[in-house]
């Protein structure tokens, strides 16, 4: 019998993450395998409520409280290194906590890792729930991933990760600034299974323009030098083309690969693996609610 640790970042959204927790609890009841959940509470400003329901199906819950918010990716990455130090575990499923990552896809994560051991499972996006221009954004954002570092990723944290890879996670920089670019980076042979992305259990999402702009430019990041790479030679046959050509709107095309270039650069000093070595060190208590 495989033990799963289900793994939780969250921030103040606890109706969220409750209900969560309740639906884990109904899918994994069908499941032979050993469940447990562990939330990192990312330095919520909002007192947790208590656990009324039993939630016999999961044989343990632990809450991580962090002293200092240092957001999502590093709430994610810290639970990795947490678990893969302090835990017994065979696999580790990431999962968000406002219900986006639909529990009613955990039968098929654990269904593929019987299928192929010891291999990552993405669940891989097939259908999403966001207005038409979000989606719009996000298509641009994988494309634009697609051409400047040749890495196609469809998936986020929702993954279901064997022992092996979490070790090499927990060493990777990349993975304190980007869990899916870390991910891609580390790990080239991958199985997947069709996901739809759930809505939200209660209120708006909060991933807006600039928190997926920045997104997507940290897992370019994980790629820069494949970016540079590709910028250079970009930029040198645009101009070639345009020579002669040149205009304030024939520039604009170059404009927008320098910014990105930089925004790049900038963005992958996040990738810093003193601080990730001492993230748990962030940790202010840990309370067992079940």
């Amino acid at each position: 019998m495989s033990k799963i640790k289900i793994l939780i970042p969250a921030y103040n959204d606890w109706r969220s993450a409750f209900k969560l927790l309740e639906k884990i609890n109904s899918e994994v009841s069908k499941l032979d395998n050993e469940f447990s959940v562990i939330m990192v509470n990312d330095a919520s400003s909002e007192d947790r409520p208590k656990l009324l329901d039993d939630l016999a199906s999961l044989k343990s819950i632990q809450v991580i409280n962090m002293k200092e918010n240092r957001g999502h990716a590093r709430s994610n990455a810290t639970g990795l290194k947490y678990i893969n130090e302090k835990e017994e575990f065979d696999y580790i499923i990431p999962m968000d906590a406002d219900g986006e990552d639909r529990p009613q896809e955990l039968s098929l994560l654990i269904k593929k890792i019987n299928d192929y051991p010891d291999t990552v499972v993405t669940a891989d996006r097939v259908k999403r729930s966001e207005t038409f221009i979000f989606k719009f954004c996000y298509l641009a954002h994988k494309y634009l991933t697609f051409v400047f570092t040749g890495q196609t990723i469809k998936y986020g944290n929702y993954t279901c990760l064997p022992k092996s890879t979490v070790n090499k996670m927990v060493s990777e920089p990349a993975t304190w600034s980007s869990f899916s670019g870390s991910l891609a980076k580390i790990v080239k042979d991958r199985k997947s299974i069709p996901s739809e992305r759930g809505r939200r259990y209660f209120g708006p999402s909060k991933m807006s323009f600039i928190n997926l702009l920045k997104h997507s430019l940290s897992i370019i990041a994980v790629f820069k030098t494949t970016l540079l790479i590709r910028s250079l030679f970009f930029l040198i046959a645009y101009l070639f083309l345009v020579i002669g050509k040149i205009s304030v709107i024939t520039l604009m095309p170059v404009l927008g690969v320098v910014i990105m270039m930089f925004s790049v650069i900038i963005l992958s000093k996040r990738e810093n693996m003193s601080e990730f070595n001492k993230c748990l060190e962030n940790i202010e208590s840990i309370d067992k609610i079940k």
